[in-house]
């Protein structure tokens, strides 16, 4: 008997209605699946349609045309099964980070005497065990990417999908989340959608690139397997030999998708 695939789009076209009455095709006949346990990691040029595909796994987004599956079965409405961390801070700036934390369980019903205990629990795990007491703005960046990331993962999620979680962070914070997020990973191995602009990135912590091409009508054009050794360290792996070929492979395809979005969001600019 075949396992499911934790994720499975096909076909998946994502349109959108403007506001002079025409219609904008974001991405078309998207085929992507990811096995459970795998991460997988979507680059590609500015306004492709990264996002939108992650918001399409999620439930936020309907296709137009196309399925969506989870687990084998039809997704509608929301994905419960997902976990989603997003690129801007989602935290209570009135909470203090254990009680960020302790709302991931508690709008599930979780009395508030039994989701603190495991909310500390997982500050420690992600390094912030002695920062239960403060709130987000006693916090520097990168300690707010581990709160946020310790608030989706307490509700154990079976898919954690992630919008550029680490770009607003200096590259030497983001490595370190990387690693960070590469060791919580390791521990139950959760199916990972990530999308990122950083193909090192990517290739650092994945077990698949997808590519997506320059939109309008944006498709997934290349999807490499990652056979880099596990577990990596990601301030070392990336001065692999096969981390480099690999990266000189995938870059020949994406350098010319970025080219077209730059002259695409150039030509747009110039017409306002």
């Amino acid at each position: 008997m075949t396992t499911p695939d934790a994720v499975a789009l096909e076909d998946a076209k994502v349109a959108f209605r403007l506001g002079d009455g025409r219609v904008y095709t974001a991405v078309e006949k998207a085929h992507l699946t990811i096995a459970q346990g795998e991460f997988v990691a979507i680059v590609g040029p500015t306004g492709c349609g990264k996002s939108t595909l992650l918001n399409v796994a999620a439930g936020l987004l309907r296709p137009a045309a196309g399925s969506v599956r989870i687990f084998d079965r039809p997704l509608a409405g929301l994905n419960r099964d997902a976990g989603y961390l997003f690129q801007a801070d989602a935290l209570f700036p009135w909470k203090t980070a254990l009680d960020n934390v302790a709302i991931g369980l508690e709008i599930r019903g979780t009395p508030r005497a039994e989701a603190l205990p495991q909310a500390q629990k997982w500050l420690t795990s992600v390094g912030l065990g002695a920062f239960a007491g403060r709130y987000p703005h006693m916090l520097s960046g990168g300690q707010r990417k581990r709160v946020a990331l310790a608030q989706v993962l307490i509700r154990d999620p079976k898919i954690l999908l992630m919008d550029e979680p680490f770009g607003p962070l200096d590259a030497q914070t983001r490595q370190v989340m990387g690693n960070l997020l590469l060791d919580l990973w390791n521990a139950d191995r959760k199916a990972v959608l990530f999308v990122t602009h950083d193909l090192e990135e990517a290739i650092a912590l994945a077990d698949r690139v997808v590519i997506m091409s320059a939109g309008p009508s944006s498709r997934i054009i290349g999807d490499w397997r990652v056979t880099l050794a596990r577990p990596r360290d990601i301030f070392e792996v990336r001065m692999d030999k096969e981390f480099h070929a690999l990266h000189r492979e995938i870059w020949s395809v994406l350098k010319d998708e970025v080219m077209k979005g730059y002259a695409q969001s150039t030509h747009a600019a110039e017409a306002v």
